[in-house]
């Protein structure tokens, strides 16, 4: 492991630079924060963390908040992208991430008393419930915040364009034919959830197409198994879809299999799109058309957001709403004769 002298020697920039550049002054330009970081990380050099915190008065550490909620959490594949892309972003600028426990509460601890015993420079909350009393004290709080997939007024939030999604969705499968459109979506306590119902509704009183009763299943918090349950729900109806918008891909892959063991085919009986765009969609058979969520953007988003108001020592209240786009593969077809 080498020294700042070896950095700067390396990097050709004065070591006034590079002390700069590691600490995360503002006068230094990102390309050369950039160059810098990443000799550094190349040469395995590590500048004392305690030294650090006492020229900087930071700890370069950010909290990472997430809900386990009803199953949800690291392990679903669009959250896990979105903390990858945020770890990355934030680790290029010289902070580590601290994870709450679940078991904080366990230990009559709330995760804003975790954080600040941390002495966390800023926090993400991620896939959380807005209705929690813990994510609402975070929000309530006076350190620095980000929200991810979550609206809200009271600070910095970046979610996708779930709206736009829902529409994306419903018009792909009428350019397709599909009148009978049926939805199975996220649980409207979750605000992409709602979100998303609202999409595929607006998109169905535009193209004048009716939503006969049943046509809309709630399919939980996005699981394999409520998608599989949901789409069962909609293959008993009398007058069975033609298609249907789902409104996470997970979701998507369990009504998939309920339509395989149905004995029904895709998309010759009945076409499906997903909302996500995870690893696994483009494997799956049939490969899965979806709406696609951009998560290196969002968690880039997210880590610049923090950043600048960590750096600039005050908290800012902005909605950075990421565009979504459709992917269209091989689950969605034309409409029967």
């Amino acid at each position: 492991m080498g020294t700042i002298y070896d950095l700067a020697k390396i990097t050709g920039f004065s070591i006034t630079t590079v002390s700069k550049a590691l600490n995360n002054y503002s006068d230094v330009s990102e390309k050369t924060k950039a160059k810098i970081v990443q000799a550094a990380a190349d040469m395995g050099y590590l500048p004392n963390a305690h030294a650090q915190s006492l020229s900087t008065k930071r700890s370069w550490t950010i909290g990472v908040m997430f809900s386990e909620a009803h199953g949800v959490g690291m392990m679903h594949p669009f959250f896990n992208a979105i903390i990858e892309s945020f770890r990355k972003a934030t680790e290029q600028q010289g902070y580590d991430l601290i994870f709450a426990s679940r078991n904080l509460r366990n230990r009559d601890m709330s995760y804003l008393e975790h954080f600040r015993h941390r002495a966390v420079d800023g926090i993400v909350v991620i896939c959380s419930d807005q209705m929690d009393k813990h994510v609402q004290e975070l929000i309530q709080s006076s350190i620095p915040i980000v929200v991810v997939d979550m609206d809200s007024t009271d600070c910095s939030v970046v979610f996708s364009d779930n709206l736009t999604g829902g529409e994306l969705a419903v018009n792909h499968l009428y350019q397709l034919g599909h009148r009978l459109i049926a939805h199975i979506a996220g649980d409207k306590t979750t605000d992409a959830g709602s979100a998303r119902i609202e999409g595929y509704k607006q998109a169905m009183k535009r193209l004048a197409l009716p939503i006969p009763d049943g046509y809309i299943v709630n399919g939980g918090f996005f699981s394999v198994e409520e998608g599989k349950q949901a789409m069962q729900t909609l293959l008993a109806l009398p007058k069975r879809p033609t298609a249907v918008f789902v409104a996470g891909d997970q979701m998507a892959i369990g009504a998939i299999d309920a339509i395989h063991e149905a004995g029904l085919r895709i998309p010759e009986d009945l076409s499906v799109v997903g909302y996500d765009d995870i690893e696994l969609a483009k494997f799956i058979t049939p490969k899965l058309t979806t709406v696609r969520q951009d998560t290196e953007t969002i968690g880039q988003h997210a880590a610049e957001l923090l950043i600048e108001q960590i750096i600039n020592k005050r908290r800012v209240m902005t909605t950075d709403i990421i565009p979504v786009d459709l992917i269209v593969r091989q689950s969605t077809g034309p409409v029967k004769p």
